[in-house]
């Protein structure tokens, strides 16, 4: 019997023996294709792990018979995940090839959200633009933000002057009144500062855009009904950053910028400083500027200082200062004396302070304020309208942060006054008013594989009461493959004078609004959003992404002409919704990167028993890219854009059309790099397959922009890093 025994104890222990495994790779980097030392090898579910040495080798041992998930994770490179069954089939030693890190970084922290999190972790559905892809996007449009948010799917930059060049955002096909624009978190171009934001945000300074859609009003109070966006801003690291930049266009535009970013011990310090032109142009040769004659500078120094490893200040100043003519090419070249003209004279100053105090690592306290005084002036033919606008924003926020469960409670104070300085005294649009606001966020991992965002925001508004704002994301990760998430709130915007139809009538013969035969808009949105990561091949990889949307806005405000010629804003009983699809792909082989991109935009407003097409909305829209990138050395891309007919506001339909163009860089050396890009290739321009304004040239009645004016434009430079 002992023989027997001991047999079966031989048996079991061979049999064991012979179920342990080894896993052994070589791991190399993807371009220079050099061995990679101390890359991280795990294996999650065995708590199994080794590093590579010197020559990039790795080995685990002892692994059982089944089916593991091997994570290859290295800074600064894209993480592998593997799927392995033991015993492999094949025992020779794999390759595997990392790729550096790109906008997919798990290390991305978002900032809007005001939580800790990175965005793999966050319920709310955010996209962000950082790295390499912000840097390809800033080539293009040096001088400003326009083209980098037109790009992304689900949003267009609507152009709200065929003279000036004047843009707006609109998220999902809705007003860009719905939409807020944010620098660092907080509201720098609100109200009467908007119509010129996005022609004097300059790219380089910017660290990464983030991008929230749908109702966000929880997050930052009214006005975030169609989505927010967040500028934020690069900040000092260990090595010292000295960028400049030189771009000049075929158009005669001309963008100088530079940016400096240092560290000296408990001080840091950022400066950043640009100068942009353009000169006049008018490729379609109909006498009208497409491009106006502008000169603009730019200046944006902070102040970093870190008090101690607990407490870190930063505040500074941004200045912008813009002289702006468009119209009749012969007045603006100063050919003639008469003529239509645009004149736009603005200054732009705000200040930013922000101060954080860690009592710990799971809880600090953060004190935020800007200041922000801005003045315009517009002047057309016989008419003048101009105002300044000072506007202030305080924050005050605690936040503790749990192994499951996180919360961030605050409290905010708007305020805003607007005096007009020129214009028909009988159309006086000045107001001032204040918001005060309170705030809770919860997030808590309900499991291993949920995660729930909630959120709560009261505010009350000095003209139009008060307001209850609950909102909520729920996140489900079944694996690391694919993400579940959905999310949806209440949100609200006050009436406002200042929206995209005032602006294209240059603010004249509007009527103030009357606060007491008007209420705020109401919305409600949902969000579903899928996202799905394929590791195909070692070479090969998808990732996509589904959104499906709606938004419904009640009692929206319209302008309207009246019975004496002038316009007046009203609230007609009735809602405006928008509802659709977002759908994106990126295919990555090799060197080489495909973005594809759709977006649906259904919008519609409801009136009485009447519904209408909402105008200047391209209901489908094509997004897509073609990248080449040698890391380090060079990189090409072909994009195409497509644009479905768009219902003008005078009853009109505009045409279809597409946008191609190709961006490069070289590199040339460490330090320098040149880089050329031949934009909106297939000359497409309104101008070429319909007009942009009836009457005459003296005297023109503008239609509606949708479609590009400039035409084909070549722009090229230099980048210099020291």
């Amino acid at each position: 019997m002992k023989y027997i025994i001991t047999g079966m104890l031989l048996l079991c222990l061979l049999g064991t023996a012979m179920a342990q495994n080894t896993f052994t790779a070589t791991i190399k980097d993807r371009e220079s294709k050099k061995p990679l030392l101390g890359v991280s090898v795990f294996i999650p579910q065995l708590e199994k792990g080794a590093a590579t040495n010197a020559e990039g080798k790795v080995s685990i041992d002892g692994i059982p018979n089944g089916t593991y998930e091997i994570s290859v994770q290295y800074i600064g490179y894209q993480t592998i995940k593997l799927e392995k069954s033991f015993p492999l089939e094949d025992q020779e030693e794999f390759t595997l090839l990392m790729s550096h890190a790109d906008e997919e970084m798990e290390e991305v922290v978002i900032t809007s959200t005001r939580s800790s999190r990175t965005i793999e972790d966050i319920p709310t559905r955010v996209e962000f633009i950082a790295g390499e892809e912000l840097a390809e996007k800033g080539n293009m449009k040096p001088g400003d933000i326009r083209m980098l948010l037109n790009e992304s799917t689900g949003i267009q930059t609507q152009q709200t002057s065929a003279t000036s060049y004047n843009s707006s955002i609109r998220i999902q096909g809705l007003d860009g009144k719905y939409t807020q624009l944010l620098r660092d978190g907080l509201p720098l171009y609100s109200g009467y500062s908007g119509g010129l934001s996005l022609m004097q945000i300059a790219p380089l300074d910017l660290k990464q855009v983030e991008v929230i859609k749908g109702a966000s009003s929880t997050l930052y109070g009214g006005g975030a009904i169609a989505g927010l966006v967040n500028l934020v801003s690069r900040t000092p690291e260990e090595d010292r950053q000295l960028n400049f930049m030189v771009n000049g266009t075929s158009a005669l535009g001309l963008d100088v910028s530079g940016f400096y970013a240092e560290k000296y011990g408990k001080i840091g310090t950022t400066v950043f400083a640009s100068y942009n032109k353009g000169t006049a142009y008018d490729p379609a040769g109909i006498g009208l500027t497409a491009i106006p004659n502008f000169e603009r500078y730019t200046v944006n120094p902070r102040l970093f200082l870190y008090i101690d490893k607990e407490t870190d200040i930063n505040l500074g100043f941004n200045f912008v200062t813009e002289d702006r003519l468009g119209g009749n090419m012969d007045y603006v070249k100063g050919d003639s004396n008469t003529g239509y003209f645009e004149k736009n004279n603005t200054d732009r100053l705000s200040t930013q302070f922000d101060a954080t105090h860690r009592f710990s690592d799971h809880s600090r306290i953060q004190l935020k304020n800007s200041i922000s005084f801005f003045e315009r002036s517009i002047a057309i033919p016989d008419y003048t309208f101009g105002g300044k606008q000072v506007s202030t924003f305080s924050e005050l926020n605690y936040a503790t942060y749990g192994e499951k469960v996180e919360w961030i409670l605050g409290a905010n104070l708007w305020t805003e006054n607007f005096d007009q300085r020129h214009g028909d005294p009988g159309q006086d649009l000045s107001f001032s008013n204040y918001t005060t606001g309170v705030f809770v966020q919860n997030t808590w991992n309900m499991a291993t594989q949920w995660a729930l965002e909630t959120g709560l925001r009261g505010d009350y508004q000095s003209q139009y009461g008060a307001y209850l704002l609950p909102r909520f994301s729920l996140m489900f990760e079944p694996n690391e493959r694919i993400t579940f998430r959905t999310g949806g709130g209440l949100g609200y915007k006050t009436p406002t004078q200042f929206t995209e139809d005032t602006e294209r009538l240059h603010f004249q013969n509007i009527l103030p609004i009357d606060v007491s035969k008007t209420k705020a808009e109401r919305s409600t949105g949902i969000n579903l959003d899928v996202n799905y990561k394929w590791p195909i091949s070692g070479e090969l990889s998808l990732s996509t992404n589904a959104l499906l949307f709606y938004t419904q806005i009640d009692d929206p405000m319209i302008l309207v002409r009246n019975n004496e010629e002038m316009y007046e804003f009203t609230q007609p009983n009735g809602y405006i919704n928008t509802h659709g699809l977002e759908a994106n792909m990126k295919w990555t082989y090799h060197d080489f990167k495909l973005f594809l991109g759709y977006t649906f935009a259904d919008v519609n407003e409801h009136y009485g028993n009447e519904t209408t097409e909402y105008p200047l909305v391209a209901k489908h829209r094509l997004n897509n890219v073609l990248m080449y990138e040698k890391h380090g050395d060079f990189w090409i891309g072909l994009e195409a854009y497509y644009f479905s007919p768009q219902k003008l506001s005078d009853g009109k339909t505009g045409k279809s059309y597409w946008i191609m163009g190709i961006m490069s860089e070289k590199k040339l050396g460490k330090h320098f790099s040149l880089f050329l890009n031949f934009e909106n290739m297939l000359d497409t321009r309104q101008t070429r397959f319909d007009t942009i304004f009836t009457g005459n040239i003296d005297d023109p009645q503008f239609r509606d922009i949708y479609a590009p004016v400039d035409g084909f434009v070549i722009n090229g430079g230099f980048k210099l890093s020291l």
